[in-house]
């Protein structure tokens, strides 16, 4: 009777590792994610408390109504009027002329970069492109002040030193990295085979690039837009700098203007005291902004599920 060397005997006890080091490095490593999780989580809510709370607490002095219809916003003067349109109006004017400039130049580039670029160029275009994402804010703001305006002025007459116009074109460059990277992923991410079946059926490049590919990546594109509106949005030293501190209704991008993240940066300078009416502005101002980035990333994520293609 032959025996099976690869066999082993019942009784016999296999060799088996200790693993007991490995457990325990696992379960640490485990608990320090679960950690930083908590805390990501347990901030957020505390901010969002935060605001909510204080925010209460300014309305429990001040209408509601006047806060949204009141036409003027001098809660820092003797005669105190509370109208947030003052300051939304301009911060959606120079997040207008931002997305005005950044959109179009963004999705063009990025369309150059994915359809169009060699990839030994689009592997340095991109990076180089990206560096610009990195320039602090700060700069921006002063090369909005110091460059921008000055060179507008020689050709637009009536066009003062703080303005809405330089704001918004400068925070629209500095938005473009975001804009562009985040599209050319989605259109770089459209399937090959929907390019071919385009060119076998005779369209062109150009033909294809605006009736297939944009499509096909529009949930990613569109993501890209919102996500770039909401940093304009919030957007704080460009506009603190370059577009003054000059709180008016309306929409004139030639003369100064008081955004809401600037009158934020006013507030918080120390002069005002802590606890007072005019400091718990700043928290109403806050939840205005935060609602109004919410709603458009609420709108992006609906967005992106309702129209995401799948592809196999």
């Amino acid at each position: 009777m032959s025996v099976n060397p690869l066999s082993t005997p019942k009784d016999s006890s296999l060799w088996q590792p200790n693993r007991s080091l490995n457990k325990l490095v696992e379960a640490g490593v485990k608990a320090i994610f679960a950690t930083f999780a908590f805390i990501s989580v347990a901030t957020t809510i505390g901010i969002v408390l935060t605001l909510i709370f204080e925010t209460v607490s300014f309305f429990e002095k001040v209408p509601i109504g006047r806060f949204l219809t009141e036409t003027q916003w001098t809660p820092l003067f003797a005669n105190q009027q509370f109208g947030i349109m003052v300051l939304l109006s301009a911060t959606l004017l120079t997040s207008a002329i931002a997305i005005a400039v950044a959109l179009p130049v963004g999705l063009l580039i990025a369309v150059c970069l994915s359809e169009y670029a060699p990839a030994g160029l689009r592997k340095w275009l991109k990076p180089a492109l990206e560096i610009l994402a990195g320039v602090p804010t700060v700069v921006f703001g002063y090369f909005a002040l110091l460059t921008v305006t000055p060179f507008l002025q020689t050709f637009i007459p009536g066009l003062q030193g703080f303005n809405a116009l330089s704001a918004g074109i400068v925070l629209g460059i500095s938005i473009i990295p975001l804009v562009a990277s985040l599209s050319e992923d989605a259109i770089y991410a459209v399937p090959q085979s929907l390019r071919n079946g385009s060119y076998a059926l005779g369209a062109t490049k150009r033909e294809t690039i605006v009736s297939v590919v944009l499509p096909a990546a529009l949930s990613g594109i569109v993501a890209s837009f919102v996500l770039s509106i909401s940093r304009a949005i919030g957007e704080t030293m460009i506009v603190t700098i370059a577009a003054g501190q000059n709180p008016r209704l309306g929409f004139n991008p030639l003369v100064p203007v008081q955004t809401m993240t600037a009158y934020i940066v006013q507030v918080s300078q120390g002069d005002t005291p802590a606890g007072s009416l005019a400091y718990n502005t700043i928290f109403a101002v806050g939840m205005t902004l935060f609602l109004i980035t919410l709603a458009l990333n609420t709108f992006s994520y609906w967005f992106v599920r309702r129209f995401r293609e799948k592809y196999e």
